[in-house]
């Protein structure tokens, strides 16, 4: 995780909005689509914020739309059973070199 931290002070608007600084926002992946900020009051008083994403930032390309339409493709294949099973890591390799 990054070093970098904020420390500053942000306004709540009479409707209780929010607006975090754009850098914060960015750092965090909260500027992503679907993003969230899970709000947790102590009871000492203090509120923690904390960044909930709906699918981690890093794994974010398994989710977009080209890498699901590959793995439905696949999903395709295994379930026509076009599929080989190999014994281990030398008989895959050989099957490559094979094809």
């Amino acid at each position: 995780m990054s070093s970098a931290s904020f420390h500053g002070y942000v306004g709540v608007q009479r409707r209780g909005l929010i607006a975090l600084p754009t850098d914060l926002r960015r750092r965090l992946h909260l500027d992503e689509p679907g993003a969230q900020v899970e709000v947790t009051e102590r009871s000492d008083g203090v509120i923690e914020l904390r960044p909930a994403l709906p699918v981690d930032a890093a794994q974010a390309w398994f989710w977009t739309e080209r890498w699901q339409e590959r793995e439905r493709e696949v999903d395709d294949h295994v379930a026509a059973g076009r599929v080989t099973v190999h014994s281990d890591g030398d008989d895959f390799l050989a099957h490559l070199d094979r094809l």
